[in-house]
């Protein structure tokens, strides 16, 4: 085999066992260190609140950052968001260097990757916190997934990849710590 082939051999080897590797380790931390508790639907606890609300802070600071940097980027190079602003400007969308698509192209896909990874954190943190975890696990999951994406997104903007990958790892143990804790307290 080439080394080319090689390397994507082993690349789509890691990529299909990555998400496998996070779930396991998931797993583990739910049984061996915080423990599942079997789940009975209640009210959340006040601590539980105070993990949730610190989570969704953490979260809009997030989607501030973000928000803010996409719109710094467009008024570094000149560039509009809609067909309108477009064409009551003194600017020609043909004229877009490509060092400005490329950076605004990172403020998309940074955008979109958070509001993608939010939306299955919501749904996750809202029914663990309807189930009566073990508070600890709970708190860890929910914050834990709101750092990670705060750090994902601070990596992410400023081009390091590998403490993007370590904080895309974080928030997707979180979001599989939630799950895998629900799961196994529904069959308890």
């Amino acid at each position: 085999m080439a080394p080319a082939k090689d390397n994507k051999a082993k690349f789509r080897a890691i990529i299909i066992a990555y998400p496998v590797a996070l779930i396991a380790i998931a797993l583990a931390v739910n049984l061996l260190l915080f423990g599942v508790d079997a789940a009975v639907v209640s009210l959340p606890s006040k601590a539980l609140i105070a993990a949730l609300a610190m989570g969704a802070v953490l979260l809009v600071i997030n989607h501030t950052v973000l928000m803010t940097t996409t719109e710094l980027t467009r008024l570094k190079y000149d560039l509009k968001a809609t067909p309108e602003e477009w064409a009551a400007s003194d600017h020609n969308r043909a004229d877009i260097t490509a060092e400005a698509e490329t950076e605004l192209e990172r403020q998309h896909n940074a955008h979109r990757n958070a509001t993608e990874n939010t939306v299955y954190f919501a749904m996750l943190a809202i029914t663990l916190s309807l189930i009566s975890p073990v508070q600890i696990a709970a708190q860890v999951w929910i914050i834990g997934f709101a750092l990670g994406r705060l750090g994902h997104g601070f990596a992410y903007l400023t081009g390091r990849d590998g403490l993007r990958g370590i904080c895309m790892s974080v928030s997707l143990i979180a979001l599989y710590g939630m799950g895998s804790y629900m799961a196994l307290a529904l069959i308890l």
